[in-house]
């Protein structure tokens, strides 16, 4: 790893106020130094990020952070305007144009140099995580940390994948002569714009990022309001590594004013977001511009009356309630055969009363949820579940936005959790009387990300495999994102698209081709 300049080590240490000393091992040599006034802020307010520097807006209006666990204001973020997105687009435009020649093991290098800082900030980042959307704190490092892995992973993958091409020769097709030679190879794609969700502000958006730029891309990024401050510092570390000018940008601001303003950009080549809802409404007015798109689930967990159930009671309490079951690929229903539900239920039952209630900073299993919009959502999925008879395994109990965790028993139909996502810690069990049964709810449903199945018997697990739409499948496990250079992707309003790192890598390039035409046919030794 280069050496970092005396600048780079003093912007550094601006860059993150709760950090009181620095670190970095380059050469076996440790080199410290003190925090002076963050440059990443102006006042109270977080600027954001353009052309390689930090910039208030000319709105004059910033956007409020909200601590989950407060319910007050925690950080404030620039509301960005749409002529300063207008700026971005053509200052990314432009800075791709340059990027594209620079040879890919010098990519690779920058990347590699941004995981190193990100992962020597992991502890001020963190920080973040756990005041602008509660996540406990050993689960905040542990994001920043993956996604270091992650970065690093995804340099070494691109050098491999975009530095082969495919060779084709004519006559491999009827009624042709050796007479062309086609050479094709992977182009970046343009201006790519990377839209992560409020519950993996940072893994998720290096997900994105990491990939664009080591194909020859630009990157736009537009966080998420809860995780817009994690976000800006996790840049503030490819900015550190010496990325040119205006190749990556971080813009905040409302998504009323900027959103669709920004997904319906013309200067945009390519958009992955990850989120709700509202990928439905970006699909429908993006047009040709290529999407990747992962968008929620009603993850299903199917239980056979073979199944181990300790492994599936302990796999349902990880699945369901961390990070309070807030994740894309939480286990959102238990469809359990009738003969064993009983038994299941009392060791789930113990388990959860087990799981500790209370703030992110004392690692508690269960903290509250993002917002009060969100808490309230789900107190409506429990008060249909409660009114249309479910057989409530806990006390529903709420404090702000904290709400502890809740198993509901014989939930049927048509109650509303049933079917709807609670991204919350809820969780409904549905008593099934055959696999059948199991698999017609699951493909009932609108998601179809990822689904389990807990049984001894692999060749019964094969075949429910096969039979459940879903992206995914976990045979004896909870359902998950990764490891990260795991395919990850959904079917149906789950998403369109892959991700996982070779599968991002390819979608944010073109293929290319070149013909060779021969004046005369040409064969090999011939």
């Amino acid at each position: 790893m280069a050496q970092l300049s005396t600048t780079q080590l003093a912007g550094i240490c601006h860059a993150f106020p709760s950090l009181h000393t620095y670190r970095t091992v380059d050469q076996d040599l440790i080199q410290t130094c003190k925090v002076n006034s963050p440059e990443i802020l102006d006042g109270d307010v977080y600027k954001y990020y353009a052309e390689g520097e930090w910039k208030r807006s000319s709105s004059g209006k910033s956007v409020a952070i909200i601590n989950p666990t407060t319910r007050k204001t925690q950080y404030k973020v620039q509301a960005c305007t749409q002529e300063e997105v207008n700026m971005v687009m053509e200052t990314a435009k432009s800075a791709q144009k340059s990027w594209a020649k620079t040879p890919l093991w010098r990519r690779a290098e920058f990347l590699h140099k941004a995981a190193a800082i990100l992962k020597e900030h992991k502890a001020p980042i963190a920080e973040c995580l756990v005041k602008e959307i509660a996540k406990p704190a050993k689960d905040s490092v542990t994001e920043v940390v993956r996604s270091g892995d992650l970065v690093s992973y995804c340099a070494e993958e691109g050098v491999r994948i975009l530095g082969e091409g495919k060779f084709l020769v004519s006559d491999s097709f009827p009624g042709n002569e050796r007479n062309k030679y086609c050479l094709t190879s992977k182009i970046p794609i343009g201006v790519v714009l990377a839209i992560p969700p409020f519950n993996y502000p940072v893994n998720l958006a290096v997900s994105k990022i990491a990939p664009a730029l080591i194909a020859g891309n630009s990157i736009v990024l537009k966080p998420p309001t809860q995780g817009a401050v994690a976000a800006l510092h996790m840049v503030n570390c490819f900015h550190l590594a010496g990325f040119p000018r205006g190749l990556i940008s971080c813009v905040t601001g409302r998504g009323s004013e900027i959103g669709d303003f920004l997904t319906m950009h013309p200067g945009v080549n390519c958009i992955s977001f990850t989120g709700g809802d509202t990928g439905i409404a970006i699909s429908k007015k993006a047009g040709m511009v290529p999407l990747q798109m992962e968008l929620g689930g009603k993850d299903a967990c199917i239980v056979l009356e073979d199944a181990d159930l300790d492994l599936v009671a302990a796999n349902v309490i990880k699945g369901g309630f961390s990070y309070s079951g807030q994740r894309c690929t939480a286990v959102k229903v238990i469809l359990v055969m009738e003969s064993v539900a009983d038994a299941l239920v009392e060791k789930v039952k113990a388990r959860v009363a087990k799981l500790t209630v209370g703030p992110p900073e004392e690692n508690c299993d269960i903290t509250p949820v993002v917002s009060e919009s969100s808490s309230n959502y789900i107190e409506g999925l429990v008060k249909d579940a409660k009114q249309k008879g479910a057989t409530f395994c806990q006390e529903y109990r709420r404090e702000g936005n904290l709400i502890w965790p809740l198993l509901l028993d014989n939930v049927r139909p048509d109650m509303r959790i049933a079917w709807e996502e609670p991204f919350g810690p809820v969780l409904p069990v549905i008593r099934i009387s055959s696999v059948e049964e199991g698999i017609h709810h699951c493909n009932a449903s609108n998601f179809g990300l990822q689904g389990c199945v807990f049984t001894r018997d692999i060749n019964k697990a094969m075949l429910i495999s096969d039979a459940m739409e879903t992206g995914t499948v976990q045979i004896n496990s909870a359902p998950a994102r990764g490891p990260d250079h795991f395919p990850f992707q959904g079917i149906k309003d789950s998403g369109i698209g892959s991700q996982g790192i070779t599968n991002s890598i390819n979608m944010m390039t073109k293929v290319k081709t070149t013909v060779i035409n021969l004046p005369t046919p040409s064969y090999t030794m011939g």
